[in-house]
């Protein structure tokens, strides 16, 4: 399990360019937070510190978590899905989630 695990991941690193879906939730409840991307650097940054780290689409640069918010989440595990193309981030927030000053993106109910 451990070497398709691995070589999952380096099937998601081989292109810098390629953007992760990531779902984050929190970790204590299982509340979904919200949805982002993460490219290779992304993922690694967030490896390596602990912290949520994404891909800003708009900005088209890297976004930590919390940096000017101070809305942070801190990592407590990264789950691979089984097809080796999404990523799930549980996390500790520390605060809200969402730019608009809810707990999570998903606030909207449609139905």
């Amino acid at each position: 399990m451990q070497n398709q695990l691995s070589e999952d991941i380096l099937k998601l690193l081989k292109d810098p360019n390629t953007l992760i879906p990531v779902i984050t939730q929190e970790a204590s409840t299982g509340e979904v937070l919200m949805l982002a991307y993460m490219n290779t650097e992304a993922l690694s940054i967030s490896i390596k510190t602990g912290q949520a780290t994404y891909w800003s689409r708009s900005r088209n640069e890297l976004w930590v978590k919390g940096a000017t918010s101070g809305n942070t989440q801190l990592i407590h595990a990264i789950w691979l899905d089984c097809d080796g193309d999404a990523i799930l981030l549980k996390v500790e927030q520390n605060g809200v989630a969402c730019h608009t000053g809810d707990k999570s993106c998903f606030h909207q109910n449609i139905k």
